[in-house]
C-alpha cells in the first residue's frame, strides 16, 4: 500500500526591520562602501579623481599667499628690495657710462668696405692725402663711413688681432714657438698702447692743452702703428733684414706723417685765438711738443715690438 502523501508546509521567513537611524554625533566614521567607485579608462586602470577648482585656486594664490600679501611688513619689504634693487642697477650704468659710453663706442666702429681701403692707403701713402680736416654736421663729428679722416677702432683692433697672429706665424718658422711667448708678445704690445695713451693723457693735462681728443681718439691714433707693424714683419719674413728695415723705415716715416697731420687738426687749431687771449692757456710750442713727440714715439715702438720676429 502506498503511503499517504504528507501536505508539504511553506514557512515564510520574516522581514528584518531596518535599524533606526543613529544619533548624530555617535558615527566617528562614514560609510564609504556605498560610495560611486573612481571611474576606468579604457585600459583597465582607475583614473583618480582630480579637483580642477582646487589645482587652480592654489595656482592663483591660496589664503597663505593672500595673507602674504596683505601683510603690511612683507610688502614693505618687497618695495624696499626692488628700490634697492633699481638704485644699484643706475649706479652700475652711471659708473659704465663714466669711462665708457656704448654709443660713443659705437661711432668708432662704424665703418665700411670703402672706408677700410682708404683708411689703409692713407695709412701707407699719406703724402698724397690733401684734405685732413675732420667734417662735423651740427657740432658732431660724421661717423667714419662718411669721413675718411674720422678715427676709428675697427682698422687697430683688427690689426692687433693680425699681428699677433703674424707674430704666432713668425714664431713658428723659427721654432720659437709656445703659447708662453705668443701671450707675452701680446701683453707687450697691449701695455705699450696703454702707457701711450695714459702718458698722451697726462700730458694734456700738465699742459692744460684743451682740445676734443677723447680717450678712443688717442687709442685709435695709437692703434694704427700695428698696420705699419704687419706690413714691417711681413716683409722681414719674405725679403730677410734687409726688406725689414726698408718696411721699417718707409712704415715708420709714413705713420709719423700721419701723425702729425692728423693731430694737427685736434691740437693745433687753436694757436691764433691764443694769441688774442681766448681758448687753451697752453704755450702754441707745448702743443707742437706732444704733437711732435708723439710721432717719433711710433716708430721706437715699431721696433721694440717687431724686431725679435725676424732673424
Amino acid at each position: 500500500m502506498s503511503s499517504p502523501i504528507q501536505p508539504s508546509v511553506v514557512f515564510a521567513k520574516p522581514r528584518a526591520r531596518a535599524a533606526p537611524p543613529p544619533p548624530p554625533g555617535s558615527v566617528l566614521f562614514d560609510d564609504t562602501s556605498s560610495a560611486a567607485a573612481p571611474p576606468v579608462n579604457n585600459q583597465g586602470y582607475y583614473t583618480p579623481a582630480y579637483n580642477m577648482e582646487g589645482a587652480a585656486n592654489d595656482m592663483q594664490g591660496g589664503p597663505g599667499m593672500n595673507n602674504l600679501f596683505a601683510d603690511p611688513m612683507a610688502n614693505a619689504a618687497m618695495m624696499y628690495g626692488s628700490s634697492l634693487a633699481n638704485q644699484g642697477k643706475d649706479m652700475v650704468n652711471k659708473e659704465i657710462s663714466r669711462f665708457m659710453s656704448v654709443n660713443k663706442l659705437k661711432y668708432f666702429f662704424a665703418v665700411d668696405t670703402r672706408y677700410v681701403m682708404k683708411k689703409l692707403l692713407i695709412l701707407l701713402f699719406p703724402y698724397t692725402h690733401q684734405d685732413w680736416e675732420v667734417r662735423y654736421h651740427r657740432d658732431t663729428p660724421l661717423t667714419p663711413r662718411q669721413d675718411v679722416n674720422a678715427p676709428d677702432l675697427y682698422i687697430p683692433t683688427m690689426a692687433f688681432i693680425t699681428y699677433i697672429l703674424l707674430a704666432g706665424m713668425a714664431l713658428g718658422i723659427q721654432k720659437r714657438f709656445s703659447p708662453e711667448v705668443l701671450g707675452l708678445c701680446a701683453s707687450t704690445a697691449l701695455v705699450w698702447i696703454i702707457i701711450e695713451v695714459l702718458v698722451m693723457l697726462l700730458s694734456l693735462y700738465l699742459l692744460t692743452v684743451h682740445s676734443d681728443l677723447s680717450t678712443f681718439d688717442l687709442i685709435a691714433y695709437s692703434g694704427y702703428k700695428y698696420v705699419g707693424m704687419i706690413v714691417t714683419v711681413l716683409s722681414g719674413l719674405l725679403f730677410g733684414s734687409d726688406g725689414y728695415f726698408v718696411a721699417l723705415a718707409w712704415s715708420s716715416c709714413a705713420l709719423m706723417f700721419f701723425i702729425v697731420r692728423s693731430l694737427k687738426m685736434k691740437i693745433l687749431p687753436s694757436i691764433s685765438s691764443d694769441s688774442m687771449g681766448m681758448g687753451s692757456s697752453a704755450k702754441p710750442q707745448f702743443r707742437l711738443y706732444i704733437t711732435v713727440a708723439t710721432a717719433v714715439f711710433q716708430p721706437i715702438i715699431i721696433y721694440w715690438l717687431t724686431s725679435h720676429l725676424v732673424r
